[in-house]
């Protein structure tokens, strides 16, 4: 079916709102899939807080100008998938790798985060990086293993020294 001007226009404003407010981008060569397998993947997306589209390339490239993610202008060739991550930097990169490991057809073309266009085969690095829960939980680790430390350390002591009156105690009774 035939797109209006005015479809394109409000589908051109829909992806550029999408993308100035993503974390990161990933588009994928759909080619090859059914519509079962679609649904599938528009439903993880949904689950995962990943805004997922197929738009023509004419108008993905207008979308995403003027936004970080105009680098991915020049990957925006054949059939196209854009999935942006909306809450977690790696959540459009992991739903796709997850998906595409299931539904071979699946091909990750490009990604971008920061503004910075990497290859598909970066997927990995995109993908393992931890979420907002992750990341806080790795933080408050690192902030509170010196006080664990220290509160060891300073447990030993009492406890070195009744280990050694207990020692001292066995051997007068001994004797």
């Amino acid at each position: 079916m035939a797109l209006g001007l005015e479809d394109k226009k409000a589908i051109v404003a829909e992806v550029s709102e999408v993308a100035q407010s993503a974390l990161s981008a990933v588009i994928a060569d759909y080619r090859g899939l059914t519509v079962d397998q679609m649904t599938s993947l528009r439903k993880q997306a949904r689950e995962g807080g990943v805004y997922l589209k197929v738009v023509r390339n004419t108008l993905a490239r207008r979308a995403v100008e003027g936004t970080e993610y105009e680098c991915l202008k020049e990957a925006l060739i054949g059939p196209t998938v854009l999935a942006f991550s909306q809450e977690d930097p790696g959540a459009a990169a992991r739903l796709l790798q997850d998906f595409a490991k299931e539904n071979k057809e699946l091909e990750v073309k490009a990604l971008s985060i920061g503004g910075q266009l990497l290859g598909a085969e970066q997927i990995d690095v995109l993908a393992k990086m931890p979420t907002l829960d992750q990341a806080r939980a790795m933080l408050m680790s690192v902030m509170i293993a010196p006080v664990t430390k220290l509160t060891r350390t300073l447990n030993e002591f009492p406890a070195r020294i009744t280990r050694v009156m207990a020692a001292v105690a066995d051997q007068k009774k001994a004797a």
